[in-house]
C-alpha cells in the first residue's frame, strides 16, 4: 500500500462511518514508532505507521484510521478530541473504532543496557552494596558506618 491508496482509503472510510468528507492529505510516516497513527492539529493531516502494515495488514490500518478520523472529525467540529473526552469515546463506539492499536514493537530486554552490576563493601561493617552503575568509592562513604566502600570483583 502506498501514500495514494491510504489517501483513497481515508476518504471511503470518511464517507461510509462519518458521512463527511475527509478534505486533508493522510499518508505514511516511517518515523513513527510506538504509535499506529496520529492526527496532526494543525495542518488537518493524518499520520499512519508503515510498520502496522507490514505487521498486521489492512484491517489494522483500516481500525488505526478510523481512530484518527474520530480526532479529525472531533476537531473540525469544535467538540472534544481527545482521548479523555466524553465525545471522542463515544464516537469511538458508535463507529466501532479501536481505542488502541496492535503492539508495533516487541519488549525491550531487562538487561540491555546495564547487563553487569557492581557489589560494594565497607571495610568496617561489611555492609553490601549492590548497585548497576559504577561509582566513586572516593566521594561516598557507608551509609551505616561512614566507612569507606570498596569494590569487590
Amino acid at each position: 500500500m502506498n501514500n495514494e491508496e491510504l489517501q483513497q482509503l481515508v476518504r471511503r472510510l470518511s464517507l461510509e462511518s462519518f458521512q463527511k468528507p475527509f478534505q486533508h492529505q493522510a499518508y505514511f510516516n516511517a518515523r513513527l514508532r510506538s504509535t499506529g497513527g496520529r492526527y496532526l492539529l494543525q495542518s488537518h493531516n493524518i499520520e499512519i505507521n508503515p510498520k502496522a502494515f507490514e505487521l498486521y495488514g489492512v484491517k489494522e490500518i483500516e481500525g488505526i484510521v478510523l481512530h484518527e478520523l474520530c480526532h479529525y472529525h472531533l476537531h473540525i467540529e469544535g467538540k472534544g478530541y481527545q482521548h479523555r473526552d466524553q465525545d471522542f469515546r463515544a464516537l469511538l463506539k458508535k463507529v466501532n473504532a479501536p481505542r488502541f492499536c496492535s503492539v508495533l514493537q516487541p519488549p525491550k530486554a531487562s538487561t540491555t543496557k546495564y547487563s553487569r552490576r557492581y557489589t560494594y563493601t565497607c571495610v568496617n561493617c561489611q555492609q553490601l552494596y549492590v548497585r548497576k552503575i559504577k561509582m566513586n568509592v572516593e566521594k561516598y562513604c557507608c551509609s551505616k558506618c561512614l566507612g569507606r566502600l570498596k569494590l569487590l570483583e
